[in-house]
């Protein structure tokens, strides 16, 4: 019953500060809202007895993903005016091509997931008596056979954040 009770006490505090974030007119205020709901999401994590998850939730959102947010919100200008002119090497056409062909890989992705089977290393590893086989040995198995494809991509997606974080600063920079 207690952990019924901080589960949805933990659901709830998740969403509102979900909301906060998006409709925070200070961006700063809604980083903050996005470091409180990380550590509620670490929390909710320790409820289901996924203390790796929690740790790593800590270390690599609240510590590494927020900075990275702060320092784009510090380097962008955000008081600025916005363009008032249209930039004529702008492709928009080619944008929306590969903005396509990313999402035909993603829906790929998707069905070839679904259309397999489980991979037999991983019904082999459930042979493993339970002492040995914890919380770290099933995530990383996981992670790195049946989500690798996906642990890519979010790979990927940080280092365009990066490069679009660097590019923005360059040019505020020039």
């Amino acid at each position: 019953m207690p952990e019924a009770i901080a589960f949805y006490t933990l659901s709830v505090l998740i969403l509102g500060l979900a909301i906060l974030v998006v409709t925070a007119k200070n961006t700063v205020h809604s980083v903050v809202y996005l470091v409180i709901n990380f550590l509620c999401v670490a929390a909710l994590y320790v409820v289901l007895q996924a203390e790796f998850l929690a740790v790593i939730q800590v270390l690599v959102y609240a510590g590494g993903i927020v900075v990275l947010y702060l320092f784009v919100v510090m380097l962008v200008n955000l008081k600025r005016e916005p363009e008032a002119h249209q930039d004529p090497r702008r492709l928009g056409l080619l944008g929306l091509v590969l903005a396509g062909a990313v999402l035909l890989e993603l829906a790929g992705i998707v069905v070839y997931s679904y259309s397999r089977e489980p991979s037999a290393p991983l019904a082999a590893a459930s042979t493993v008596p339970a002492e040995i086989q914890g919380n770290i040995e099933q995530v990383g198995w996981l992670l790195y056979t049946d989500y690798l494809i996906p642990f890519e991509v979010a790979s990927v997606l940080l280092l365009v954040a990066m490069i679009g974080a660097i590019v923005l600063a360059k040019r505020e920079l020039q």
